[in-house]
């Protein structure tokens, strides 16, 4: 499929995920074959108000093209303003989150409230894609709640305001992130719209991103939840997808070693402080399904710098 001109592979790309998806987790997934990420949602008035937190979640590494920033807000000449802002900041196109089920995004406006106000999202669509140069992508959910599933025309309208691409989540926002993801939702948006549509909801493996492309006939998957402590899921869907074959999980020795990686990059970009402190719910993922290794989480959640990550991942690797 194609966003604007850039080609991708018909793989599975890595969700925006606040809080998670930072810079380091985001070139760790690009290195076992992410088909592209999309930076952690960042707010339009914080970026025109130069708040330096939200300049950080707009930057993008060497590794990370082609790759996305993502922007949220609900006032089309912020958010128009906020976009131009982005864009200096080198991403291949802009997603616009109105998917986003937060109370705090949602309670103000932002996120999947907008699917509440199909006219006040078009307007912040058109006012994007005549802001910048850049494609324009959305993403959204099924609806807001089981009584107002307007996906559908939600994606019809943004198709007619100019989005270059779609990306629906299978659950409305009520549902938040359960239960089942409905796909049926994704196959109907797909066939109603005549851009790219990309499923996201229930992939957490090579079967399942198979099984999304089967029953929906989706241009792209989308992997979120299911990348956590996993990024070679990437490498395993693209196998399995080309051969019908999946790569077994790594041993315990090589899945430590990515966690480290990962450790490293997210010092060396955010700081040993800050770093080894997002890194304890990674961690922790890393070491989940690892027979005897409960203990072994919950130590993970006490680490506070890299040489005591090291050690206990030497001390994990020993033991087991």
């Amino acid at each position: 499929m194609k966003i604007g001109t850039i080609l991708l592979p018909r793989t599975a790309a890595l969700a925006p995920m606040a809080g998670v998806g930072d810079r380091a987790f985001r070139e760790i997934c690009r290195s076992f074959g992410a088909a592209f990420t999309v930076g952690e949602m960042a707010s339009a008035k914080g970026l025109m108000y130069n708040d330096k937190k939200t300049e950080q979640l707009l930057c993008l590494g060497e590794g990370e093209h082609p790759g996305a920033v993502q922007l949220f807000g609900d006032d089309p000449g912020f958010l128009a303003d906020a976009a131009r802002r982005a864009a200096e900041f080198g991403p291949d196109w802009i997603d616009l989150n109105m998917g986003c089920p937060a109370p705090k995004i949602a309670g103000n406006g932002g996120g999947s409230a907008l699917m509440k106000n199909p006219k006040l999202a078009g307007e912040i669509i058109r006012a994007v894609v005549q802001a910048v140069d850049l494609p324009v992508t959305v993403k959204f959910r099924k609806g807001w709640d089981a009584g107002s599933v307007n996906a559908v025309e939600f994606a019809k309208m943004c198709e007619a305001n100019g989005a270059a691409a779609l990306t629906i989540h299978g659950r409305t926002r009520e549902q938040m992130y359960a239960p089942s993801a409905d796909w049926e939702i994704i196959a109907a948006v797909k066939q109603a719209v005549h851009i790219p549509v990309i499923g996201n909801g229930d992939v957490v493996d090579a079967e399942s991103c198979a099984a999304l492309y089967r029953k929906t006939g989706c241009d792209l998957a989308m992997v979120g939840r299911g990348a956590l402590g996993r990024p070679w899921v990437f490498g395993q869907i693209a196998a399995y997808l080309d051969t019908g074959v999946c790569p077994p999980e790594p041993d315990l020795p090589q899945r430590m070693q990515v966690l480290l990686r990962h450790a490293r990059l997210a010092c060396q970009y955010k700081g040993e402080y800050i770093a080894m402190r997002e890194m304890r719910r990674h961690s922790f993922a890393y070491m989940k399904g690892i027979r005897g290794a409960a203990d072994f989480r919950r130590r993970s959640g006490m680490v506070s710098t890299l040489e005591e990550l090291q050690a206990l991942t030497d001390e994990l690797i020993n033991t087991l």
